[in-house]
């Protein structure tokens, strides 16, 4: 189709069949100017060719960029009506902008690190001290799965299943999901195990352990990132938040996939619930290996 001439009917039709005023149809065009411009970048041309992964990352995009949220809910609403009126046209079947929502206001974004700054946190080099081997193994994990701190602490070792690079966590809601494990958490992991059974003291469940051999806390998480930060000499503040904020800005950049990164995030948006459950642990484990920066299978 005639991504321009179709943009250009719409206009003329919100103001001879709408009558909405020269400036409204003014926001419109430069709404959807926008977007076009977005898709482009992506290698789209065809509007009917857009799917909800494109709007929600355009949405994402907007937001990363500093526009508010009403501005943002604004513009969604041009593309939806855009799209509205391609339906009616027969030159679209579906409206893809219609289940995605604004980021709400006043939740500014954490900080996050860049793949390079995760490599200087993470380098374990040959150390042979125990809690050291733990914390990378913890912060792998984080980073690896895109974990909450008390997801992350709750770990008991049959949650984990290296073989296959697969972990089962309880999130908030008590939901549960399948996560994978990336190499690099895996090999993180066993060489922490092989150190484990030199802490525990009595029957503790729990992947991983205090120096005193109980589960360990997410007090002390924060407390051993603090420490780990100043060990590998780097000048940023990061918190457990911010390794999990990284892990989901790490794969969208990367696979442009928004709702396969919340899917495995586990938000529980109610707004957004439904498209999730659609979304099977084999699509997501493929975008996992396929984008995220620590997750690289290594091929026979």
């Amino acid at each position: 189709m005639n991504a321009d001439k179709y943009l250009e009917t719409f206009i003329r039709m919100l103001r001879s069949e709408k009558y909405y005023s020269e400036h409204t149809t003014k926001s419109y065009r430069r709404d959807l100017l926008k977007f076009q411009h977005f898709l482009h970048e992506q290698g789209i041309t065809d509007w009917p060719s857009v799917s909800y992964r494109q709007v929600s990352a355009y949405a994402a995009f907007r937001h990363r960029n500093g526009l508010k949220s009403t501005s943002i809910q604004r513009e969604l609403s041009s593309i939806r009506s855009f799209y509205q009126y391609l339906i009616r046209e027969k030159q679209a079947k579906n409206n893809p902008a219609k289940e995605v929502s604004a980021p709400k206001s006043g939740q500014p974004l954490p900080k996050t690190c860049d793949a390079e700054q995760i490599d200087r946190l993470l380098q374990s080099g040959n150390s042979q001290d125990t809690l050291f081997i733990r914390d990378i193994a913890m912060f792998e994990l984080m980073y690896s799965s895109g974990l909450r701190l008390a997801e992350l602490v709750s770990i008991n070792l049959h949650d984990i299943d290296l073989s296959h690079g697969q972990l089962v966590v309880t999130g908030k809601g008590n939901k549960t999901r399948y996560l994978p494990v990336g190499s690099k958490a895996s090999e993180a992991i066993r060489r922490w195990l092989k150190e484990r059974a030199g802490l525990l003291k009595g029957d503790s469940n729990a992947l991983f352990l205090s120096k005193q051999g109980k589960r360990i806390s997410g007090r002390s998480v924060q407390s051993r990132l603090n420490q780990l930060i100043r060990r590998q000499q780097l000048d940023q503040h990061l918190s457990p938040h911010t390794l999990r904020h990284s892990f989901a800005t790490h794969l969208l950049e990367s696979s442009g996939d928004l709702r396969a990164v919340q899917e495995l995030l586990g938000h529980a948006n109610i707004s957004t619930t439904q498209v999730y459950t659609h979304l099977d642990f084999q699509h997501l484990a493929k975008v996992y290996d396929a984008a995220h920066p620590r997750a690289k299978r290594k091929r026979d």
